[in-house]
């Protein structure tokens, strides 16, 4: 008998400077059947950063556009900058029997869970905020009062790190990806007794 099981969405959200995308990164170089939804910004591109891939970079004007034609699951104003997650990428890839990785912030995160509540949610707390403040500060891409801001914004996103389905303390790189596939891989099982049941 061929098993199925209806695919889901897996928010994944932590303070800047916790590892989010390097661990979401790991994930999806091991697991089957699971993209990630590129987010649009109008913030400018890191070094290193690669527009389609990292981001979908647009000006201010063309977020506004997409925003107002409804083009955006959620959308969120960060440190100054806009932040969206496109609607038709999430639905093509769940259409296509694919799960699908969102890597937003908390606010993005509520909205998203009132319109999937079937998703699974997940914070990456970083092992410490001496630890936190290093890792922010050692990036060199933000000046000393944005770096602030984000220390400040971290703290009230670790406060809501509570109203996640999961927590993981990313002390350990390896074995947080290891603790995020672990969660995939129960989820989706947990998905196919379901739907087995129903039938």
């Amino acid at each position: 008998m061929k098993r199925t099981r209806t695919p889901f969405i897996v928010v994944v959200s932590a303070p800047s400077g916790s590892g989010k995308t390097t661990v979401v990164s790991r994930l999806l170089e091991g697991v089957e059947g699971m993209v990630r939804s590129v987010s649009y910004t109008t913030r400018e591109p890191r070094s290193g950063e690669e527009g389609g891939k990292d981001y979908i970079f647009v000006t201010q004007s063309e977020f506004l556009e997409r925003k107002n034609s409804g083009d955006f699951l959620e959308c969120e104003e960060n440190f100054g900058e806009r932040y969206g997650t496109s609607r038709q990428q999430v639905e093509q890839a769940l259409a296509g029997g694919k799960d699908v990785v969102l890597t937003i912030d908390v606010k993005g995160a509520r909205a998203v869970k009132k319109l999937y509540p079937e998703s699974v949610s997940v914070f990456i707390m970083p092992p410490s905020e001496k630890e936190l403040v290093g890792r922010l500060l050692g990036r060199k891409s933000d000046d000393d009062e944005q770096v602030r801001i984000r220390i400040r914004e971290a703290k009230n996103e670790i406060a809501a790190a509570d109203d996640y389905d999961y927590m993981i303390i990313n002390d350990d790189l390896d074995r947080a990806v290891v603790e995020l596939k672990t969660i995939i891989a129960q989820e989706r099982t947990n998905r196919e007794k379901i739907k087995k049941e129903v039938k």
